[in-house]
């Protein structure tokens, strides 16, 4: 019987594992599945604190909703009826002191209609005019290896990119924009401008679709988002699933693999995926030859912190969900969710609970690294004072600092992970990379390149 062992029990590598007990199933395939977690729990970026009346995620805190595989995986792990879905609610930009709303009517800041891009109070009126380039200027050099940020800068002005889209896509993406291409973030932006000779009118196309969900456009569940993974490894049949065990060495031998555990065991495989980040893999091969491509991938880094209140949260000054910062603000944080007012579920009592986001571009973020949970709490109490005007001691927080852990697309990465591929086939056969290092960030995307992994390992098989 073969022996598929799959490295990083995260969403893609649990995924993966799922998907190819199921398929195999199907098929009435038999191999030994063993999947190696490294931490306590399977979940990765994705686990929730339970504390007195308040949820907490220390990593991803919801599911984009309109991704084609969210709804049926969520009917076939039966989870539907444990499904939440955020609030409605204004997000604004903090700017110059003072909450300025980002428009309703766009997609990551960018306008889905002239009107949205008139109505905006982020903006100038020079700013605006800016814009109106992109309703008759066709694209004659963009491809989707082009950096987005120069891509949006050439057709909707600098302004509109710098006050309104950046502080939103830069958050998302966890980059600057200029170093991001259009292929690893929005890639349909260009079809758009392509297919209707301009950004804001194919959007304007395709309202429907990003509006799907009407205001729903997230989703979580009831007991947090950790139950996506508690119900997943329910469904692991005869996949042996081992917990605070980390593969320390990976050697080939002849055409299967051996794979050395921190449990002092090992375990020899036909086929072994890597769905860990980059870092991990590359210490586990320990190839020069892969170096170099290893080495320029890039992550970045960002500290999660929640305060929880007994205060209502009915006491934040405006109606909505949060705020992202822009540039050169007073405040240190890069921006903050109004948890209780997005996901009333995380908040029992309807308490005030806030997070707090700090990544590894603010200009606090090192003396951040260097300080005690009780310090950075009280930079968060500051943000928190100066931003909303709320003085109150929390009575509950979570501090979770993901340093080197957050994939950064840069220009290069499809190239780079292209070349890693064919280098890692030409030299480890059998062996596949896997997870948001190299094919995307959202869950949706690493559930989708789980089940493509799964595939791919039964071609293998």
């Amino acid at each position: 019987m073969k022996t598929i062992v799959v490295v990083g029990g995260g969403i893609t590598g649990t995924s993966t594992a799922y998907y190819l007990r199921q398929k195999m199933k199907a098929a009435s395939q038999q191999a030994r599945i063993v999947l190696l977690e490294a931490e306590a729990s399977l979940g990765g970026k994705i686990r929730s604190v339970h504390d007195g009346p308040f949820i907490m995620e220390s990593g991803a805190d919801s599911i984009v909703a309109r991704k084609r595989n969210v709804a049926p995986l969520m009917e076939e792990l039966g989870l539907r009826e444990e499904v939440v879905y955020n609030a409605t609610g204004v997000s604004y930009i903090y700017r110059d002191g003072e909450l300025k709303q980002i428009p309703k009517d766009a997609v990551f800041g960018i306008p889905m209609s002239i009107q949205s891009l008139a109505e905006s109070e982020l903006v100038s009126a020079g700013g605006k005019v800016a814009a109106l380039k992109d309703l008759y200027t066709p694209n004659e050099k963009f491809t989707k290896e082009h950096s987005i940020g120069e891509f949006l800068e050439f057709f909707l002005g600098k302004e509109l990119v710098e006050k309104q889209i950046s502080p939103v896509l830069s958050g998302v993406y966890s980059g600057k924009l200029h170093d991001l291409t259009i292929a690893s973030t929005l890639p349909y932006l260009l079809d758009y401008k392509n297919k209707y000779g301009s950004i804001i009118h194919g959007l304007h196309e395709h309202k429907e679709q990003f509006q799907r969900a009407g205001d729903k456009k997230f989703l979580s569940f009831k007991n947090g988002m950790s139950s996506l993974l508690d119900r997943m490894e329910e469904r692991l049949e005869q996949v042996e699933v081992f917990k605070g065990v980390r593969a320390e060495q990976l050697e080939k031998q002849g055409k299967r693999y051996l794979l050395s555990l921190s449990n002092s065991e090992s375990i020899e495989a036909d086929v072994v995926v890597l769905s860990t980040l980059h870092t991990a893999a590359q210490q586990l091969l320990d190839d020069a030859n892969l170096d170099e491509y290893f080495n320029e991938l890039k992550n970045s880094s960002l500290i999660s912190i929640y305060l929880g209140y007994t205060i209502a949260d009915s006491e934040l000054p405006k109606d909505g969900t949060g705020f992202i910062v822009a540039e050169n603000s007073d405040l240190q944080c890069n921006a903050c969710t109004w948890t209780s007012r997005k996901w009333e579920h995380t908040s029992e009592n309807r308490n005030l609970l806030v997070r707090l986001f700090y990544k590894s571009t603010a200009e606090i973020y090192s003396s951040l690294l260097q300080m005690t949970d009780e310090e950075k709490i009280e930079v968060a109490r500051a943000d928190i004072k100066a931003s909303l005007n709320i003085s109150a001691e929390p009575v509950s927080y979570e501090v979770t600092s993901w340093h080197e852990t957050m994939p950064n697309y840069h220009l290069k990465h499809p190239q780079l992970v292209a070349a890693l591929e064919q280098q890692l086939a030409e030299d480890y056969p059998n062996v596949l990379l896997a997870g948001c290092s190299y094919y995307g960030v959202g869950i949706p995307d690493c559930i989708a390149n789980g089940e493509q992994t799964a595939e791919k390992v039964i071609g293998l098989l």
